[in-house]
């Protein structure tokens, strides 16, 4: 009794250890339900370490441990469940170098725990075989279009159409995800879910249902399961930008660029959280960019579309032959050999061009010997794809021949164009660094072109004269301010002498004679115009008695002297400023 409650408590434990990890990640910040379901599943996902499993070793776990034999609605307990697991794990582990090995125990306690709350909350102890086929398949890693090629064998008749009742079934199972990392309300099952993704199509054959579940955007119920797989894929990418609103130097992950403010880009942790500054909205249309290009690549991807050797528009999946199979696990007519190396886990039979078998591996009297057929067709064709037609069969001989002299042809003209792209980049870049050197003139451009040596000589002697010539005016203006200066005490003590004689005033006006043994400075041509100072600005820096014999306003001719006489100064000093800027 003590040990059975002591495991029920732990198991009570490990159910929770894993959602008490996912909310420490603080993952409920994200705004948006899109990005937050993801980004919580694909937690899971490399928690339990399902990244690692390709989707083809499940597919092979799957028949391995007999479950293409069972119906989809059968039960099994959890033991069996957890024996699955363990064989997934384990095999996992084999195929992994000895330095990343996982801890087997606890990702079989974590999944383990996380498929019993997800799809048996009501604690029956049992879980049916496609909702165990479903939750695999969708968290397992491996490329998406693999995934639902794989779905498709599942929910498919025997001609090849898709049966609705079956696409309903995997939506009820596949949407218990979002609801058991609390995204329920976002992305739950309704009634309508099925009609929302196929809305208009009454028959569903294979290409149709890829074109539908993997178009951009895909049906809103499953939004979420393309951009799990985005997100594994820029998990490294990194982008040499500064994010505009948390000023970090580079960005991994997602980029975002805003289309109306120019130049504004954030990192996936600012989007994802709806920060914004400056005049950049959250209501602006952001783009999203998973790789960084420069703009010399840019450049030439540019040109390379241009010339056609790059592809405008690329469909997003193959196309598949559309032709009756029966729903196996094994997928008859994509199953790979048993990967004897990690590497091999995304090799697939139709990738190579081989024809489908109409028999299942399981229906063989031997399924080694059928595997070991399968694994010399497929080498056989890879031979022959090699030109190696001594391996290849007789009836593909022709086949495979026409196949590699398109490829070769194919080849021929890609090297050509990218051979023309060479040469125009490297025109390209010749011009650029010609208009680059001669827009930046240079001592040694100088020194090679007398004329533009001999200007410049010009220009620095005539600089040097000017500074002389403005030297020598700053000299006579300050000896001329010294003899005004002196000229006025003169004028002063003489009117002084008359007041004194007379009885005057000593504001009166004295004699025209007074001072004329003086000398007197000479008008200058330009006396006649305006002045645009006045004689206080024209004196400044003189004695008082200069500013005082200026400051009245009774018109005296020696006055007026010498107004013309600091005005001409002024002027001068003007026109002299005016020359050296021109110069």
């Amino acid at each position: 009794m003590i040990e059975e409650g002591s495991k029920r408590g732990k198991a009570m434990v490990e159910k929770r250890q894993l959602f008490m990890e996912m909310r420490a990640q603080n993952f409920d910040v994200i705004r948006l339900s899109t990005y937050r379901t993801a980004c919580k599943l694909r937690f899971v996902q490399k928690r339990c370490n399902l990244h690692l499993v390709d989707v083809w070793n499940m597919i092979e776990a799957f028949r391995d441990s007999g479950l293409n034999t069972l119906d989809h609605n059968a039960e099994i307990n959890v033991s069996r469940l957890e024996t699955i697991l363990s064989s997934i794990y384990y095999q996992l582990n084999k195929r992994l170098p000895t330095t990343h090995q996982i801890n087997v125990e606890q990702s079989i306690g974590l999944l383990l725990n996380f498929m019993v709350a997800t799809y048996d909350s009501e604690g029956h102890g049992k879980l049916t075989v496609f909702s165990m086929k479903s939750m695999l398949a969708t968290m397992c890693g491996g490329k998406i279009v693999d995934k639902l090629r794989y779905i498709f064998s599942q929910i498919s008749d025997s001609n090849g159409v898709m049966a609705f009742a079956k696409f309903d079934q995997f939506l009820r199972e596949v949407l218990k995800l979002p609801t058991a990392v609390f995204e329920g309300p976002s992305f739950g099952y309704t009634e309508h879910s099925v009609r929302t993704c196929f809305p208009q199509q009454k028959k569903i054959l294979l290409n149709t249902f890829l074109d539908i579940l993997m178009a951009d955007p895909p049906p809103q119920c499953l939004v979420w399961l393309p951009l799990m797989h985005r997100l594994a894929n820029v998990e490294n990418v990194f982008h040499p930008v500064e994010c505009s609103y948390c000023r970090s130097e580079s960005m991994m992950g997602f980029r975002y660029r805003c289309q109306q403010c120019h130049g504004y880009q954030l990192c996936q942790s600012c989007f994802w959280r709806g920060h914004a500054n400056g005049p950049h909205s959250n209501q602006h249309q952001m783009k999203e960019h998973s790789s960084w290009k420069s703009p010399a690549k840019k450049l030439s991807h540019a040109i390379s579309k241009s010339l056609g050797c790059v592809p405008i528009g690329e469909p997003p999946h193959p196309m598949f032959p559309e032709q009756s199979e029966k729903p196996q696990d094994t997928m008859a007519h994509t199953v790979q050999p048993k990967p004897v190396a990690n590497n091999m886990n995304n090799t697939m039979l139709m990738s190579s061009g081989a024809p489908t078998p109409t028999k299942s591996v399981l229906e063989s009297p031997s399924r080694l010997d059928e595997e070991h057929r399968l694994i010399a067709r497929y080498a056989a064709r890879l031979a022959a794809e090699a030109g190696n037609s001594t391996q290849c069969p007789p009836t593909d001989l022709s086949f495979n021949f026409d196949a590699n002299k398109q490829q070769r042809q194919l080849i021929a003209e890609l090297e050509n164009k990218n051979r023309s792209l060479r040469e125009i980049l490297q025109e390209i870049q010749r011009l650029r660094l010609e208009h680059e050197q001669a827009s930046q003139p240079t001592p040694e451009k100088a020194q090679q072109n007398p004329t533009l040596l001999a200007e410049l000589r010009l220009l620095r002697h005539r600089k040097d004269e000017l500074e002389r010539r403005m030297s020598a005016l700053q000299e006579s203006r300050r000896e001329l301010m010294v003899q005004l200066e002196g000229l006025m005490r003169l004028l002063k003590d003489e009117e002084q002498k008359q007041a004194t004689q007379t009885g005057g005033s000593p504001h009166s006006s004295p004699s025209h004679g007074a001072g004329c043994s003086m000398p007197m400075p000479i008008r200058s041509t330009s006396a006649g115009s305006t002045p645009t100072h006045t004689p206080q600005d024209c004196l400044a820096g003189v004695g008082g008695d200069v500013l005082e014999a200026f400051a009245h306003g009774v018109p005296r001719n020696l006055r007026n002297d010498l107004l013309v006489a600091a005005d001409s100064i002024t002027n001068t000093m003007s026109s002299l400023v005016k020359e050296l800027h021109s110069g």
